[in-house]
C-alpha cells in the first residue's frame, strides 16, 4: 500500500476513534498483564466477566499467591485453557515478586521471561501500560494487514514487524487499537461489513460485501457470493 494511502487509512480510523482504549477491564499495569495473559485464545468479554469477580478478591501478586492456584482456577474456569493459565499466573506472580519487587517491568525481555507472556502479550502491556509504540498482532490485525494490503505477511511476527515499519510515526502509538477494533466490529472474518467501512476505497480486498439490497457495483471489487441454503436430505426409513 502506498504511503499516501496508509496515511489516509490511519487518518480516517483516528477520526472515527480519536482516543482508542483496550476493551479489557483493568486498573493498573499488573491487572492489565494478568488480563492479557488470560485473553490468549479467549475473548475480552469472557476475561472481563471473570476478572470482575477476581479483582475485588485478588488484584496484586501477593493476593493472587495467597488465593492459590486451585481457587484461582475457580475464578477463571469460564475462560479457555484456564488450568494452564492459572499455573502461569501463579508462576508469573512469584517471578514478579522475586525479580521485580512485584512491579510490572517496562522492558520487553523481562516481560517475555514471565510465564505465559509471549511477544504479543509483551507488546500489549508495553503499549497500553507504558505508552510504547508497539503493535501486537492478533487474529483481527493479522486479517486486516493481509486483507487490506497494509502489511501482507504469512506470520503474525512478520506482520507485526512490517506494521511497525510501514505505519507512519504519528499513528504508531494507537495503531494497535484502531486495527483490532476495526477488525472486531467492521472488517469481520466471515463477512466483512464493507458497506459501512470508512477505508473501503483504500482496501485491496477484492471480494467486498455490499449492503443488503445493494448492487455489486455499489462497491469496488467482486461481492461475496451468498450461497442459498439447501434442504437437508433425510434418510429413508
Amino acid at each position: 500500500m502506498k504511503l499516501e494511502n496508509r496515511i489516509e487509512l490511519y487518518r480516517r480510523l483516528a477520526a472515527a476513534n480519536p482516543d482508542p482504549r483496550s476493551e479489557l477491564v483493568y486498573r493498573n499495569s499488573f491487572e492489565l498483564l494478568v488480563a492479557v495473559v488470560l485473553s490468549a485464545q479467549a475473548t475480552d468479554v469472557s476475561v472481563n466477566k471473570a476478572t470482575e469477580k477476581l479483582w475485588p478478591i485478588a488484584s496484586t501478586p501477593e493476593a493472587i499467591l495467597a488465593l492459590g492456584e486451585a481457587k484461582l482456577r475457580d475464578y477463571i474456569k469460564t475462560i479457555g485453557l484456564y488450568q494452564t493459565k492459572a499455573k502461569n499466573v501463579i508462576k508469573l506472580c512469584e517471578l514478579l515478586l522475586a525479580r521485580h519487587g512485584g512491579v510490572v517491568p517496562n522492558d520487553r525481555a523481562a516481560l517475555e521471561a514471565l510465564p505465559g507472556v509471549g511477544s504479543k502479550t509483551a507488546s500489549v502491556v508495553l503499549n497500553v501500560a507504558f505508552g510504547v509504540p508497539t503493535i501486537a498482532v492478533d487474529t483481527h490485525i493479522f486479517r486486516i494487514a493481509n486483507r487490506t494490503g497494509l502489511a501482507p505477511e504469512k506470520t503474525a511476527d512478520k506482520v507485526a514487524a512490517k506494521l511497525e515499519k510501514v505505519t507512519p510515526k504519528e499513528f504508531l502509538l494507537n495503531a494497535h487499537h484502531w486495527l483490532i477494533l476495526h477488525g472486531r466490529y467492521v472488517c469481520k472474518a466471515r463477512q466483512p461489513e464493507c458497506w459501512r467501512c470508512s477505508i473501503v476505497d483504500l482496501c485491496g480486498y477484492k471480494a467486498k460485501t455490499p449492503a443488503a439490497g445493494d448492487t455489486a457495483t455499489a462497491l469496488k471489487g467482486k461481492p461475496v457470493v451468498r450461497r442459498k441454503p439447501t434442504a437437508r436430505k433425510t434418510a429413508a426409513r
